[in-house]
């Protein structure tokens, strides 16, 4: 798992200057901050002649291979520096800042996963920085077999400057559902077992995977939506994407726009009156999500005037169905988190959590001042999960799992986690399993050095899983984004994560695997699904009994969405897109670390988590990217 950058300090300090060391600044830290380049708008059609055209012919590869690069393979994200100050998580250091959305739930028919597929950290070294930026227009593709050209090595350098970003809220439905459960998906894992597939031409994946093969997996681009009009002075969250039958949603600049999932077509507009900080990750059978945004835009004399509105979206009819704030006292709390699970809306924060019914708002809960103990953040889905802290500030205060009834809130199940683990992310509720970085071991700022497999009905513990930073990939950022975890799937009571990159068998190239866990013993069950020689491959969510996964691309190649066989681990391609130099740059600018993924019915939806006004009149930059086999 690479080192993420030191966070950036939060918008609003304390205002009693209390909290223990890692803890957010009492009412939540939610707030967007300073984002990378990026934004968002309408859809744009593709320039002329279409992404993919033929091109240029390339030129002549260099006589004598250059130097190779430093540390990790040609054609990706390196690691960065050591931060000059202490870690992120470290004792005294600010908490990261909301992000991309959200992995880990099972859904009850196929999605993605920050998402997503939750916000968190941002880009850069200690403050957000942009990604890549790319232009859009076709331009002639790289030559010379593997060799680099200059061209790649700006590309490399410019990779260089990304570092993580989880956050925002990402879901995919199907029309196939109807069993009366809650919908869900997420960048990170999701348990695939009610699942039900788009329709599409070709043959199933197999293992009751509902993702159909295409019969030509060459993939175009079939919209972008440009980045919306952000002033110099400011820059904004844009977390949260959707994906049904009938509509993608992608947050923007202060709204909430549904676009047709093949043409891109807007749909429906939903103005809010600030940026979303944070949306969930999951939806009802109707289509009905929620988010949290700023009561008002941010301005030089107020960046950021708190996240402290929570609302429920009817993506079905785009419109907002109710708006709500939670209060401790006269003042109203700043939201951290929000996710859907059956009928309920729960939101957590350091002040404490609460709940709404999502189609009248009717509220279910809030936050007792009087408690020892506050709902730091809930997990949503097939099962609603709270991580509860309790404890004095100053001491070894201890995490309580919780599976609780959505209507009521009332404890099917508790396990207390040892003390002094102070965050803790949930990856999926059904089966319930848990990250959380022990003692600080990790050592890269995934937030991830253990796995904890828990029985929802007994809160009895299944089993420990130890998944040390150098080895395995998987990121999660429990300080306020509960389900902030990306780049891991659970399904088939196994947990499937990627290993970190190591060196491939190509002159500089790079590769990793994909390997699974068994939740009922810890140990790893012998599957691995390899990436291939320069790609580096990660799990969206399930399909059924299948693995969706990404491949990141080489230089010279378009990015992959395959299915893995849940049983026999066999690979399946579904989509690879162009390797056209301008469309590939675009593509690999919103990669799973750092923006939401979404794939359904051979379509693959990638979008930015921040958007802010371009560094110059010519540089093009999109909320979202899709690309489709047809």
């Amino acid at each position: 798992m690479s080192q993420p950058p030191p966070p950036p300090p939060p918008n609003e300090p304390p205002k009693d200057g209390s909290g223990a060391p890692q803890d957010p600044p009492p009412g939540g830290f939610g707030a967007p901050q300073a984002p990378p380049p990026g934004g968002f708008g309408a859809p744009q059609a593709p320039p002329p002649g279409g992404f993919g055209a033929p091109q240029a012919p390339p030129q002549a590869p260099p006589q004598a291979p250059p130097q190779p690069p430093q540390g990790p393979g040609y054609g990706y994200p390196q690691t960065p520096p050591p931060p000059s100050q202490p870690g992120y998580g470290h004792p005294g250091q600010q908490p990261a800042q909301p992000g991309y959305g959200y992995p880990g739930q099972q859904p009850a028919q196929p999605g993605y996963g920050y998402p997503g597929q939750q916000p968190a950290q941002p880009y850069g070294y200690g403050y957000p920085q942009q990604p890549p930026t790319y232009p859009m227009q076709p331009q002639a593709a790289l030559g010379g077999g593997r060799k680099i050209s200059a061209q790649a090595l700006i590309i490399v350098a410019a990779v260089v400057a990304v570092a993580l970003i989880i956050g925002g809220g990402v879901w995919y439905s199907s029309s196939g559902g109807g069993d009366g459960k809650n919908n869900s998906a997420r960048s990170g894992g999701t348990d695939g077992k009610k699942d039900k597939g788009g329709s599409g031409g070709g043959g199933t994946t197999g293992s009751n995977g509902g993702e159909k093969v295409p019969a030509d997996t060459s993939s175009k681009v079939l919209f972008q939506v440009p980045a919306p009009s952000v002033t110099a002075s400011s820059s904004v969250t844009t977390v949260g994407s959707w994906l049904t039958d009938k509509v993608y949603a992608k947050s923007g600049n202060a709204e909430v726009v549904g676009y047709d999932p093949g043409s891109g077509a807007k749909l429906w507009t939903i103005k809010l009156p600030g940026p979303v900080c944070s949306a969930s990750r999951h939806a009802t059978d109707a289509g009905r999500t929620a988010i949290v945004y700023e009561p008002a835009m941010p301005t030089k004399s107020q960046p950021s005037h708190g996240c402290s509105e929570v609302a429920a979206l009817d993506l079905a009819a785009g419109k907002e169905l109710w708006a709500k704030s939670v209060k401790s006292g006269d003042q109203k709390i700043s939201l951290d988190n929000v996710t859907v699970s059956a009928n309920t809306v729960a939101t957590g924060s350091t002040s404490g959590g609460a709940a709404f019914d999502i189609s009248t708002g009717k509220a279910l809960w809030a936050p007792k001042p009087t408690d020892s103990c506050y709902d730091a953040g809930y997990a949503g889905g097939t099962k609603l999960v709270a991580v509860r802290k309790c404890g004095a500030y100053g001491s070894a205060r201890q995490l309580h799992i919780q599976t609780i009834d959505p209507a009521s809130g009332k404890v099917i199940s508790e396990y207390k986690m040892s003390p002094g683990i102070e965050y803790a992310s949930v990856v999926s509720t059904d089966p319930l399993v848990v990250a959380a970085d022990v003692g600080d071991t990790a050592g890269d700022g995934s937030g991830i050095s253990d796995f904890f497999s828990i029985d929802n009905k007994t809160g009895r513990l299944r089993t420990r899983i130890s998944a040390p930073g150098k080895t395995y990939a998987a990121k999660c950022d429990g300080i306020s984004k509960t389900e902030a975890c990306t780049m891991l799937a659970v399904g088939n009571d196994r947990l499937y994560i990627p290993t970190e990159e190591h060196d491939g068998t190509g002159q500089y190239s790079q590769t990793n695997e994909i390997v699974a866990f068994d939740l009922g013993t810890g140990k790893q069950t012998g599957q691995r699904a390899n990436a291939g020689d320069g790609y580096t491959i990660s799990p969206l969510r399930m399909d059924g009994e299948n693995i969706l996964a990404y491949k990141r691309p080489p230089y010279d190649k378009g990015g992959q969405v395959v299915s893995i066989d849940g049983t026999t681990f066999k690979e399946t391609k579904l989509l690879e897109n162009p390797a056209t130099r301008s469309v590939r740059d675009a593509e690999t600018s919103m990669l799973p670390d750092y923006a939401e993924i979404l794939y359904g019915d051979g379509r693959l939806y990638m979008s930015a988590v921040y958007a802010h006004k371009p560094t110059s009149s010519d540089e093009k930059e999109y909320l979202a990217i899709v690309f489709g086999t047809r």
